[in-house]
């Protein structure tokens, strides 16, 4: 399998086109930004941590039927994954309030949801990734009434695994997104599952474990990524 060019540069990853038309390579760099880029900062070993990490993540959601874009593990930095025709809408599922939906509704944070919300968000860093419904889904042809339908199953699935899983780390999950995209007529969750997408607290200190920590100043980013990977048993070295 061979790079041919790039695709596309995100903020903290790159794909990369190859010479397969059903695959791509994701790059993680160390980049690392927050409120649509107007924080940016290079953290050493970040995106071999969210590499691993995320490959670790999506084993697990396949095991339990969920699926994904990722197929192995390329290097440290790199993963290769399906090129799917990706929706251009977030998934967001709340378990706990913290972050925007804190700010919204004026919620306290640390509020327990139960039922857990579920809301969508637009991918436009120029109109900073808007809250939509399902009717503005429909009505601008980002996804079919069943593509909605599926990946709202698959989001809650995702939830069920996740929650368990962090839960006997020690680690509550707090919220996280998905992205979806569609592979040969099926929706499979594509894009990643880190730290920077999710929000994770130690579950007796209530401790900060995401990218939260860059976002509020809290420092030991990494650190706190690594200590995550670790109670996963992610192996990293």
């Amino acid at each position: 399998m061979q790079k041919t060019k790039e695709l596309y540069r995100g903020k903290a990853k790159t794909v990369y086109l190859t010479d397969d038309a059903e695959k791509l390579v994701l790059e993680f760099r160390n980049d690392t930004s927050a409120f649509d880029g107007q924080k940016i900062e290079q953290l050493a070993r970040k995106g071999m941590v969210n590499n691993k990490f995320n490959h670790f993540i999506m084993s697990r959601l396949e095991e339990a039927g969920i699926p994904t874009q990722v197929e192995a593990l390329l290097s440290d930095n790199e993963s290769l994954v399906k090129k799917l025709d990706m929706i251009p809408v977030e998934c967001v599922v709340r378990n706990i309030a913290a972050g925007s939906i804190v700010r919204r509704l004026g919620v306290e944070e640390g509020k327990e949801l139960d039922p857990p919300t579920f809301e969508f968000f637009l991918k436009n860093d120029e109109l900073h990734d808007p809250m939509v419904n399902e009717y503005h889904v429909l009505s601008f042809g980002w996804a079919t009434q069943e593509q909605i339908d599926k990946m709202k199953e698959l989001t809650f699935k995702v939830n069920t695994v996740l929650k368990a899983l962090f839960d006997e780390a020690g680690m509550l999950l707090v919220d996280y997104k998905l992205e979806f995209g569609v592979f040969n007529g099926e929706i499979v969750l594509g894009d990643e599952f880190t730290p920077d997408g999710c929000r994770l607290w130690d579950k007796e200190t209530r401790e900060k474990l995401d990218k939260d920590r860059f976002r509020q100043g809290l420092g030991g980013v990494v650190e706190a990524y690594e200590e995550v990977a670790g109670r996963l048993g992610v192996v990293l070295d």
